[in-house]
Protein backbone atom coordinates (compact mmCIF):
# COMPACT_ATOMS: atom_id res chain seq x y z
CA UNK A 1 0.00 0.00 0.00
CA UNK A 2 0.83 3.42 -0.98
CA UNK A 3 2.03 5.61 2.16
CA UNK A 4 2.53 9.57 1.71
CA UNK A 5 5.15 11.08 3.76
CA UNK A 6 5.36 15.00 5.13
CA UNK A 7 7.86 16.78 7.01
CA UNK A 8 7.59 20.31 8.29
CA UNK A 9 11.82 19.73 7.85
CA UNK A 10 11.31 20.42 4.16
CA UNK A 11 8.93 22.72 2.47
CA UNK A 12 5.83 21.52 1.92
CA UNK A 13 4.12 20.54 -1.38
CA UNK A 14 2.62 24.14 -3.22
CA UNK A 15 0.67 22.06 -5.45
CA UNK A 16 -0.80 18.12 -6.12
CA UNK A 17 2.04 16.12 -4.90
CA UNK A 18 3.92 15.28 -1.62
CA UNK A 19 7.05 15.34 -0.39
CA UNK A 20 7.53 11.98 -0.92
CA UNK A 21 5.39 8.13 -1.58
CA UNK A 22 6.75 5.24 0.10
CA UNK A 23 5.62 2.12 -1.64
CA UNK A 24 7.13 -1.49 -1.74
CA UNK A 25 9.86 -0.58 0.28
CA UNK A 26 11.33 2.17 -1.77
CA UNK A 27 11.34 5.66 -1.30
CA UNK A 28 10.58 8.14 -4.61
CA UNK A 29 11.30 11.48 -3.38
CA UNK A 30 9.85 14.27 -4.97
CA UNK A 31 12.29 17.00 -6.73
CA UNK A 32 13.38 19.64 -4.28
CA UNK A 33 14.66 23.64 -4.58
CA UNK A 34 16.52 25.72 -2.28
CA UNK A 35 13.30 27.17 -0.78
CA UNK A 36 14.09 26.91 3.16
CA UNK A 37 11.01 25.35 5.68
CA UNK A 38 10.92 27.60 8.02
CA UNK A 39 10.96 30.96 6.35
CA UNK A 40 10.00 29.40 2.90
CA UNK A 41 12.19 31.75 1.61
CA UNK A 42 14.10 30.72 -1.41
CA UNK A 43 18.36 30.67 -1.21
CA UNK A 44 19.73 31.66 -3.68
CA UNK A 45 23.14 33.72 -2.16
CA UNK A 46 25.50 31.62 -4.53
CA UNK A 47 25.28 27.56 -6.13
CA UNK A 48 27.26 26.14 -3.39
CA UNK A 49 24.63 27.81 -0.54
CA UNK A 50 21.68 26.65 -2.76
CA UNK A 51 22.77 23.27 -3.72
CA UNK A 52 23.22 22.25 0.41
CA UNK A 53 19.55 23.55 0.88
CA UNK A 54 18.44 21.59 -1.73
CA UNK A 55 20.14 18.53 -0.31
CA UNK A 56 18.96 19.29 3.49
CA UNK A 57 15.83 19.50 2.13
CA UNK A 58 16.10 16.10 0.57
CA UNK A 59 17.66 14.64 3.90
CA UNK A 60 15.17 15.65 6.10
CA UNK A 61 11.93 14.24 3.58
CA UNK A 62 14.33 10.92 3.87
CA UNK A 63 14.87 10.81 7.43
CA UNK A 64 11.06 11.43 7.48
CA UNK A 65 10.29 8.31 5.38
CA UNK A 66 12.57 6.08 7.32
CA UNK A 67 15.63 6.25 4.62
CA UNK A 68 18.52 8.54 4.70
CA UNK A 69 21.38 9.73 2.17
CA UNK A 70 23.22 6.01 2.46
CA UNK A 71 20.12 4.51 1.11
CA UNK A 72 19.50 6.60 -2.14
CA UNK A 73 19.17 4.48 -4.98
CA UNK A 74 19.21 7.00 -7.77
CA UNK A 75 19.54 11.03 -7.99
CA UNK A 76 18.46 12.91 -11.11
CA UNK A 77 19.85 16.47 -10.86
CA UNK A 78 18.01 19.29 -13.01
CA UNK A 79 20.31 22.34 -13.36
CA UNK A 80 19.72 25.47 -15.29
CA UNK A 81 23.37 25.72 -16.69
CA UNK A 82 26.28 23.23 -16.94
CA UNK A 83 28.40 26.17 -16.32
CA UNK A 84 27.26 25.35 -12.56
CA UNK A 85 27.71 21.67 -12.64
CA UNK A 86 31.39 21.72 -11.18
CA UNK A 87 30.39 23.57 -7.83
CA UNK A 88 27.38 22.00 -7.82
CA UNK A 89 28.71 18.45 -7.97
CA UNK A 90 31.32 19.59 -5.14
CA UNK A 91 28.40 19.91 -3.13
CA UNK A 92 26.52 16.97 -4.16
CA UNK A 93 29.64 15.01 -3.26
CA UNK A 94 29.30 16.54 0.41
CA UNK A 95 26.38 14.20 1.11
CA UNK A 96 26.94 11.46 -1.33
CA UNK A 97 30.19 9.65 -0.51
CA UNK A 98 31.69 7.46 -3.07
CA UNK A 99 31.19 3.88 -0.88
CA UNK A 100 27.44 4.54 -0.99
CA UNK A 101 26.94 6.92 -3.64
CA UNK A 102 24.03 6.65 -5.78
CA UNK A 103 23.22 6.18 -9.70
CA UNK A 104 22.94 9.87 -11.06
CA UNK A 105 21.98 11.89 -14.36
CA UNK A 106 22.57 15.28 -14.57
CA UNK A 107 20.11 17.07 -17.02
CA UNK A 108 20.58 20.95 -18.33
CA UNK A 109 16.81 22.24 -18.78
CA UNK A 110 15.60 25.86 -19.99
CA UNK A 111 13.65 26.76 -16.68
CA UNK A 112 13.06 25.18 -13.20
CA UNK A 113 10.09 26.28 -10.55
CA UNK A 114 10.57 29.94 -9.19
CA UNK A 115 13.69 30.46 -11.77
CA UNK A 116 15.98 28.08 -9.26
CA UNK A 117 19.26 26.87 -10.55
CA UNK A 118 19.13 23.36 -9.61
CA UNK A 119 16.76 20.71 -8.08
CA UNK A 120 17.13 17.18 -7.14
CA UNK A 121 14.78 14.48 -6.86
CA UNK A 122 15.82 10.84 -5.15
CA UNK A 123 14.80 6.85 -4.78
CA UNK A 124 15.68 5.14 -1.67
CA UNK A 125 14.91 2.01 -0.34
CA UNK A 126 13.52 1.85 3.64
Amino acid sequence: MKQLVNTPHAPLPIGPYNQAVAFNGLLYVSGQIALDPATGELVLDNIEAETHRVLQNLKAILEAGGSSLEKVLKSTVFIKNMELFGRINAVYGEYFKPEFAPARETVQVSALPKYVNVEISVIASI
